[in-house]
């Protein structure tokens, strides 16, 4: 697995990244405070909203800086509406390092592909960027629609019932070999 710097600043015809910063914890707490929103990953620690917030965004720029890779703010390039978070994380599963692409979008912005539209987005950086010779999505087995998102990234299931950080998780999968026969029909 390579590193390298990551970078922000992408897009695809609707969105375009950028790093977070800490003044994003306002617009982000629209979807901590949303119990649809945080059905599969719940603040555990039981911390108050705002400091939930806070640790997340400082967590991910953390990540930037330990060349962890590390989610990014999605932006609408029309509207510059924030609508959600997605980027490529590096994670321990199983004793193995792999390169995770992540998604979570605030509801609102539910149902208009823009989920995997930036998912896509990421999924080819990473193999543009030799990030890894695969790339994986972490889901909770109830969670269907990242299901259906991973699977619109051209991903499949690889395990199923595996645990990650203390808790059940499928492991979708999309190897370079697979990408590359995608990107080339």
């Amino acid at each position: 697995m390579a590193m390298y710097t990551y970078t922000d600043g992408l897009e695809t015809a609707r969105l375009r990244t950028r790093f977070l910063v800490p003044e994003d914890a306002a617009t982000w707490m629209e979807f901590v405070k949303d119990p649809i929103n945080t059905t599969f990953f719940p603040n555990e620690d039981k911390l108050p909203d705002g400091e939930w917030v806070n640790r997340w965004i400082a967590f991910s720029i953390q990540r930037y800086g330990n060349n962890r890779y590390g989610l990014q703010a999605i932006i609408n390039k029309e509207s510059g509406e924030f609508i959600g978070l997605c980027g490529l994380l590096l994670q321990e599963v199983n004793g193995v390092n792999e390169v995770e692409v992540g998604y979570h979008l605030l509801r609102k912005q539910w149902y208009k592909g823009y989920a995997s539209e930036a998912a896509q987005m990421f999924r080819d950086y990473g193999f543009e960027t030799n990030a890894a010779d695969s790339i994986i999505s972490i889901i909770h087995p109830l969670n269907f629609q990242s299901k259906n998102v991973a699977r619109k990234n051209g991903m499949t299931l690889s395990q199923q019932g595996t645990f990650f950080r203390d808790k059940e998780v499928d492991i979708f999968r999309i190897s370079r070999k697979e990408w590359e026969k995608l990107k080339a029909k």
